[in-house]
């Protein structure tokens, strides 16, 4: 055999073999060889409505967008009626932007203190000692708060005195004044809809707290209420809050007794 014959055997052997393995690559994997392959690991970025932070994302804006919108301040919305606060304002701002409650007098009156009845109830969560008020008021279930005692529903009237202590419920100001005045803002959330406040009376409490005695009126109807805030040695100042319908104003004279008997417990 020629040599010219052997190379041409090889050549035709050769682009055989060639035609072959590009059949197999063009030719569809089978099944098992599909099973076999390496599952790509699910997403770990939880579903949202919203775009979910990354910390290898590049930020979209230019730094020049990006330096305008920080230097731009956010506008400041005014403190609607019965919000604690808005944004980018004090808790006293809010307070002071709240039409229920007027500005104090430069005056304001004073409480005549009665003097302090011998038996007290005794809240060792706020520290305070309170009144244990005469019949008709009994004790109640405390819940939400810490003690509580409520004068019996008049026929015909859905609103009761009652007289409450709890932790302070906002938070403390720098002012014990300014503090009194953010807890009689938070009881008109415990009167009707539509109360304002008239203020009738505020000064030092005993023990270096401050009380407030203030009118609420709602409609036809008036409440007459009062705010003690004495810091009795706990997390927490303490709170003791009482109020009277209208519809039981024979028995206003107590809240005198309530504020003229708060006290830190010994």
């Amino acid at each position: 055999m020629r040599m010219r014959d052997v190379y041409r055997g090889l050549a035709v052997a050769t682009a055989v073999a060639v035609v072959a393995v590009t059949l197999v690559m063009l030719l569809p994997p089978r099944p098992d060889e599909v099973a076999a392959r390496p599952v790509a690991a699910p997403s770990t970025v939880p579903a949202s409505s919203g775009p979910a932070p990354s910390a290898s994302a590049e930020p979209s804006a230019s730094p020049s967008t990006a330096d305008s919108a920080t230097a731009v301040p956010a506008p400041r919305t005014t403190p609607s009626p019965g919000s604690s606060l808005a944004p980018g304002y004090t808790a006293m701002e809010a307070l002071y932007a709240d039409p229920r409650l007027p500005k104090l007098p430069k005056k304001p009156g004073r409480v005549a203190m009665a003097k302090p009845g011998k038996r007290v109830f005794q809240d060792r969560r706020t520290g305070l000692a309170v009144p244990r008020l005469a019949k008709p008021w009994k004790a109640h279930r405390a819940a939400p708060f810490t003690s509580k005692q409520v004068l019996p529903l008049r026929r015909g009237s859905n609103q009761r005195g009652m007289l409450v202590t709890c932790p302070l419920p906002i938070e403390a100001q720098k002012s014990v004044r300014d503090t009194a005045l953010l807890a009689a803002r938070w009881t008109l959330n415990h009167h009707p809809k539509g109360a304002r406040i008239r203020w009738l009376a505020s000064q030092r409490a005993k023990g270096g707290g401050w009380l407030l005695v203030y009118q609420v009126r709602y409609g036809k109807h008036v409440s007459r209420a009062a705010v003690v805030v004495l810091d009795g040695g706990m997390a927490k100042p303490g709170l003791a809050f009482v109020t009277v319908p209208d519809s039981q104003r024979n028995r206003w004279r107590d809240i005198t007794r309530v504020v003229s008997g708060v006290r830190v417990l010994g």
